[in-house]
């Protein structure tokens, strides 16, 4: 069932919020799908580390060292390219509020981007100057 007008109306401004509230996260929800022909460049790499993997053995197995660095460096092209294609978000264009041109949100401080270490050491902190409480 189609949604009505109205409907379309409210999902394209509830859309346009969440971009320019946090467009990192609106654009990783929006890049899930993968892109046409990455699995076909991925299985390439993934060839190509093979053919390198062979051309390794065969230069160590007859002792011809050329062909044993060609072998290294196609391996290597091979998984390169398999990681930058399997970690390359899709490209998909945003909508009008998360352009550049567009309106800032009010909330422009960033956050300290913490990883986990980096909030086990916060915690750590906070108890030792009797600040957290929490055990």
């Amino acid at each position: 069932m189609p949604l009505s007008e109205h409907e379309q109306r409210l999902l394209e401004q509830m859309e346009r919020a969440l971009y320019a509230e946090d467009p990192k996260f609106a654009s990783s929800l929006r890049s899930a799908a993968p892109r046409p022909g990455s699995r076909r460049r991925a299985a390439a790499g993934v060839l190509l580390a093979l053919v390198g993997a062979g051309l390794l053995v065969a230069g160590a197995a007859t002792s011809i060292i050329p062909l044993g660095v060609l072998g290294f460096l196609v391996m290597l092209a091979g998984t390169f390219l398999v990681i930058r294609t399997l970690r390359a978000p899709a490209e998909t264009a945003a909508p009008a509020a998360a352009k550049p041109g567009a309106a800032k949100p009010a909330k422009q401080a960033k956050a300290p981007k913490g990883g986990f270490m980096d909030k086990m050491d916060e915690r750590f902190r906070k108890r030792r100057e009797g600040d957290g409480g929490e055990y």
